[in-house]
Parts: C-alpha cells; structure tokens; sequence
C-alpha cells in the first residue's frame, strides 16, 4: 500500500492571495481505494482530489492558510483502511477526512472518526453509513435504498410488477438488496426469484437460468457494484433473457458499458446528472457545477468522467466549505457547520442537511439513465 502527500493551499470561490498564506497547514486526510478490486472507485476520486488540490494551490489558501491533503491507498481492504484511518488522527494529525471509497472500508473507519470526534466525508453508496447517524460520520453518494426506490418508481410506471434480483455479496450489493427487499412493497412490486453471486464469480449463468425459468418475469434489478454487474448483464445476454434490465447506481462509470459490450444497450441505472451533464435543461440548478466539473476533469485527465470522481469532488468542497463558514479548524466546529449545509449544488444534487441528516439528498437527486448507443440518455 502506498501513500501520497500532498500540500496545497485550499479554496473554491473563497481564496485568499497567495501571499496571505500563513501559520500552520489545515491537514485533510482521504483514504481510498486507488488500487485493487475497487480502483474503478478509488481512482478517479483520487484523481480529482489531486486536480482540485492543485487549482486551489493556484488560488491561494483556505482561512489564509496551506492545506496539507495526506492521501493513503487502501486498497480496498477494510483493515488496511482501519490502519490509515488511525494513523491519520494520531500521526497525521488531520482535521477532517474524505473517503472511503467502498462500504466496507468506510465502516471499518467510521468508528475511529466518532471516538477523536473528527468528521468523516464518506464516498460509499450503503445507506448504513448514515443510517442510524453517526455523529461525526457523513456521505455524498446517493444512498442504496434511494436506489431501489428510484427503480421500483420507473418499473412501476412501466406497469411492470414481477421482478428478480440478482446481487453481489459484497457489502453495497449485499445492502442494496436488503434496501429492496425493505420497500419493494411501497411499489406494488413481487420479487419472483432472488439470486446472488460472489465479488470473484466469473459467470452467473446458473443463476441467470434460474431466474430465465422464472414465471410470468417481468424484469431484473443487479445490485451490486465492479465488475460483476458487467458480467451478469452479458450472461443475460447470452442466455436470451429479454425483459427491463436496471443496474445500480454502483456501475455509473463509462468502465461498465465497455465491458458489458452490446449487452448494456437498453439497460437503466438510477445516477446522478453527472453522467448527462450536456443534456441538462439551462435552467437546471446543476448544470453550471456538473458541466464544469465534467469538462475540467475530463481536459486534465484525458478520461471520460465517472460519478465516483464526482463523489470525491463534492465530499472535498462540502469539507472546504463547512470550514469556511466555521471560520475554524475545530472538528467539532467543522461538524456544526456540515450539518448546517443548506442549498450546496454539488454533482450529486443540491445537499441541505441537518444533525438527523448527513446525506442531504431526497429522491429528486437521482436521475433515471438508459444506455443507448453505447451512452448514457436521459429518461427522466
């Protein structure tokens, strides 16, 4: 595992000249899945904390001082993460922390962040990571269970209402069908087959074949996130199965229609306005903030643009900003102020929490995606 200091001065919108920049830095600490089974995450979140870090340093500093971004890779292990977690509140010496990249390491972390009382932005998607609130634990992926209620909404409006799962026994697979199952009911909606599949599994034919010879199937929800979404959406394929196919927001990145091929045409994924950004209405409150965002990463880094960046990029500018307005460095200060967040326009929709909640995002911050033509189109 490698890790990766940077030092910077931080500011969006609020910068002070450079030749204000004085006193000790403002350490930020982030712990990501850069490579691994999850680099698909942890990669482009990586890539945009270092893009914006090193434009803010361009602008000068955050309260007049350097910020100091202390930027561990775990892999993806959960007790790797646990490990980087620790030494940055008791080496590093941090304020505030953006990531993890995956459920399993944000919860391995969550408790370290809630025992020094220092605020975690997590950049994983379960609902368990906010759900029962932490206090000093916060996230900016649309939630699991957001996610199952944005499909079952679009199935029952295609007056649709057998369904099969077929999830991924990690831990946002693993949650997300917990979360369906939870409020399939709200929908009208019978689960008629459910399925899963291991994070190693290399061909879900047998379960596809199941759920194939399933009565009166009317269409299929994959929770799950990597790179087996993308091989269950070929085996579909393969097997003939030809009813609504929806993904989780876990495959929004152009990574899953490569590897899915052709079998991704027609398949629907709840996501955020990221993925359309040019297709947004003018008068859209987000389209200003995820054009520029898209644009800018995609110039800097020669690669098409994924949520999880976006991610990464609204956890950094929620820390900055909840300091700005603190006018301090205190944890506990900068705690008081995310949960006063109100109307901030990230990539992931217009976040206003509050101390009952350290998401900020209801259902209209999902959008419904289809791809066609080997991109994403807007549904909804």
């Amino acid at each position: 595992m490698k890790s990766l200091l940077i030092t910077a001065a931080a500011a969006i919108g609020f910068a002070l000249p450079a030749a204000a920049q004085s006193g000790e830095p403002i350490k930020i600490g982030a712990v990501l899945s850069a490579s691994g089974p999850a680099s698909f995450l942890g990669e482009p979140e990586k890539k945009t904390i270092e893009l914006y870090v090193d434009r803010i340093n361009e602008d000068g500093g955050l309260l007049g001082r350097p910020v100091e971004l202390i930027v561990y890779d775990s892999g993806g292990d959960a007790n790797q993460a646990r490990t980087f977690a620790t030494r940055l509140v008791e080496d590093d010496g941090i304020v505030a922390m953006v990531g993890g990249s995956t459920t399993g390491t944000t919860m391995a972390m969550a408790p370290i962040f809630d025992d020094y009382e220092i605020p975690l932005m997590s950049l994983a998607g379960a609902v368990v990571i906010i759900d029962p609130v932490q206090p000093f634990v916060f996230k900016t992926p649309h939630t699991d269970k957001m996610a199952c209620e944005k499909i079952f909404e679009d199935i029952e409006k295609r007056g649709l209402s057998k369904v099969a799962l077929i999830s991924g026994t990690d831990g946002f697979g693993k949650s997300m069908r917990e979360q369906c199952l939870g409020v399939v009911g709200d929908y009208g909606i019978e689960i008629v087959a459910d399925e899963s599949y291991g994070p190693k599994d290399s061909d879900m034919t047998p379960q596809l074949t199941n759920i194939k010879n399933t009565a009166g199937l009317e269409a299929i929800v994959n929770p799950g996130f990597g790179q087996g979404p993308a091989i269950v959406t070929r085996n579909a394929a393969q097997l003939g199965i030809d009813v609504p196919f929806y993904q989780s927001h876990g495959v929004a990145s152009k990574s899953f229609i490569e590897l899915a091929g052709d079998a991704a045409e027609g398949v629907r994924l709840p996501a955020s306005a990221l993925l359309v950004a040019e297709l947004l209405p003018d008068d859209d409150p987000q389209k200003d903030v995820v054009v520029d965002y898209k644009t800018t990463y995609e110039a800097e880094t020669g690669e098409p643009v994924s949520t999880f960046g976006g991610h990464a990029y609204d956890g950094l500018m929620l820390v900055f900003d909840a300091i700005k307005r603190a006018n301090s460095t205190d944890p506990v200060a900068i705690r008081d102020a995310l949960e006063e967040t109100k109307d901030f326009i990230g990539t992931g929709g217009v976040v206003n929490m509050t101390p009952d909640d350290h998401l900020g995002l209801d259902l209209s911050a999902f959008r419904m995606l289809e791809i066609q033509n080997g991109d994403w189109t807007l549904v909804d």
